[in-house]
């Protein structure tokens, strides 16, 4: 009964010893997602903003008088 007890204990240990590897595994792979998923949303609101900014230099360079245009009384 010990030569079986004992193969079953070491199998028993390796396998708790990968769950615990596992589990800490799942841990980094969340965290790094947490932090990617941070950095997109950062990144999407920058890029908006500089939507934004984009939009309204063309609105004014639009609205500027042009700079090579005759006098009224050509």
């Amino acid at each position: 009964m010990t030569d079986s007890t004992s193969p079953d204990s070491a199998r028993l240990d390796e396998l708790e010893m990968r769950v615990v590897h596992q589990d800490q595994t799942l841990e980094e792979l969340n965290a790094a997602i947490t932090a990617q998923w941070k950095l997109i949303d950062r990144l999407e609101r920058q890029v908006a903003r500089l939507g934004e900014r984009v939009a309204e230099t063309e609105l004014a360079v639009s609205e500027a008088a042009p700079v090579n245009t005759p006098p009224p009384h050509y």
